[in-house]
């Protein structure tokens, strides 16, 4: 798990050219302006996709993983807490769905405020559990661009 500032996505350089790509985007562009959906950015190998929400209570929550894709969740506007631990930390709540990149899990984790601004990169062995309200209950623009492994 990678969390930062976007104006700092220049120092992830040596992760890989999807990765770099993937940041660039992120970098690059106004999400307030796009209508929620999903942008192709390299065909299948990176995309992204523009997310409107209300966040919501930890209680509803649930962890969630891939093994195809790295997800890079960077919040346009708003704030929420987005839950990271090791999978090595989870059970397996469901069987994991290839068409659609997902497992869900039950256990315990860490979680962080992701502010305006700022991105999680989470790889296929970070478990995680976005859009958790912050303080209260808020709207979110997020953009979740999805980097094949």
């Amino acid at each position: 798990m990678i969390f930062d500032y976007i104006k700092n996505s220049k120092l992830y350089t040596a992760q890989g050219s999807r990765l770099n790509i993937a940041l660039q985007f992120l970098h690059d562009n106004d999400f307030i302006a796009m209508e929620p959906g999903r942008y192709p950015i390299q065909g299948d190998e990176v995309y992204a996709l523009v997310q409107e929400y209300e966040t919501k209570p930890i209680e509803e929550g649930k962890w969630e993983a891939h093994r195809k894709y790295i997800d890079i969740q960077y919040v346009a506007d708003g704030e929420e807490r987005i839950g990271f631990a090791s999978l090595s930390q989870m059970n397996g709540s469901q069987d994991y769905n290839p068409d659609k990149d997902i497992q869900f899990f039950q256990g315990e984790g860490h979680f962080m405020e992701v502010k305006k601004g700022q991105f999680m990169i989470l790889f296929p062995e970070d478990a995680h559990m976005p859009g958790i309200q912050a303080s209260t209950k808020q709207k979110v623009r997020k953009v979740v661009v999805k980097v094949l492994v």
